[in-house]
């Protein structure tokens, strides 16, 4: 993870949005932390906007807590950007949608507020403007429809999740689980519908690479008869070798697809994964696209226009037979 580079591009944007006679408004991302390999994605997209529209008034300045683990830091990111002059916009990736609604709720901003890569729960959408970003319902459902066609006879699932409060991930849980279990508002599958939920899972990773990969080998140990593990975030794949170490254990399986894992995002490592048969399935969502047209929507709103509710990204399905052409250029 080249997470000095991150930082390091935070900075800069820092530096320029308060520097002298050429300091610009600032138009913020904030991420769940900067620790996440996937936001440094988002982040690069920020940057690319920025090389193309270097006579823009505005910049963009990408930023977040030091860890993803830090969800009342994340909060307070926010609400000192609000209190800054220069910022003109804000989209949030909020780790815990309801902690940074009562803020935004609490400060009442002047300026617009949206959201990106992750939503405020229903009930809290009326304080954000737009959502940038994956359909999160759908791509649980896509992960679900390929363990579906990977394992037709059903069996025993372990979810992996990240943050509890994280309306995206739970609303990836919500539809693969209504998918798998062939209704709506299924709350754990029961077997009912041929898939069982393991009594140990659904497993919460806070967005940690280590405990991600801590709980697989904790999970794998315990059930050596799993038929299926989801990794609804791609926490573990995140940590490379940690993630080779850990389906070592269970590789005999995996190549006989008597175990499926699929699992969210195509990062470079991920795709790694998926081609050394260490995953059957990719579900990606697009945080360079995020990150670059977050600042046009930006714009937009403070122009005063009119947006959708929602603007998705689209996602990108990889397998081992598309793996060299499924992701989106």
């Amino acid at each position: 993870m080249r997470i000095g580079l991150v930082v390091g591009a935070a900075a800069v944007a820092l530096a320029g949005a308060v520097s002298g006679a050429a300091a610009k408004d600032v138009l913020a991302i904030v991420v769940k932390g900067l620790d996440n390999p996937f936001f440094e994605q988002v982040n690069l997209g920020c940057q690319k906007w920025m090389s193309e529209n270097a006579d823009s008034p505005y910049e963009c300045l990408y930023t977040g807590p030091a860890s993803s683990a830090d969800e009342a830091g994340q909060v307070q990111v926010v609400e000192d950007l609000l209190n800054r002059p220069d910022v003109k916009a804000i989209a949030i990736s909020p780790s815990n949608a309801p902690a940074m609604a009562n803020m935004i709720r609490r400060v009442s901003p002047s300026i617009p507020v949206m959201t990106i890569d992750a939503d405020f729960i229903e009930s809290d959408r009326d304080l954000r403007t737009t959502y940038l970003g994956t359909d999160n319902f759908l791509m649980g459902v896509l992960m679900a429809r390929h363990l579906m066609e990977l394992k037709p006879d059903g069996g025993t699932v372990c979810l992996q999740l990240g943050n509890v409060a994280a309306d995206n991930i739970n609303a990836r849980a919500a539809g693969f689980r209504d998918t798998i279990g062939g209704g709506e508002g299924v709350d754990r599958l029961d077997g009912s519908a041929g898939w069982t939920e393991i009594d140990a899972c659904p497993v919460f990773t806070n967005d940690q690479i280590d405990l991600a990969n801590q709980q697989m080998q904790d999970v794998f140990t315990a059930n050596p008869d799993l038929d299926a593990f989801i990794l609804v975030g791609g926490w573990a794949q995140f940590g490379p070798q940690a993630y080779a170490q850990v389906t070592d254990q269970v590789k005999d399986r995996l190549d006989a697809k008597d175990m499926i894992i699929v699992a969210g995002d195509t990062l470079p490592p991920q795709m790694d994964a998926l081609k050394a048969g260490r995953s059957h399935a990719q579900v990606g969502q697009r945080p360079f696209e995020m990150g670059y047209r977050a600042p046009t929507v930006m714009i937009q709103l403070v122009d005063g226009e009119t947006l959708n509710d929602v603007i998705f990204t689209g996602l990108d399905e990889c397998t081992a037979d598309n793996f060299d052409t499924c992701v989106a250029q």
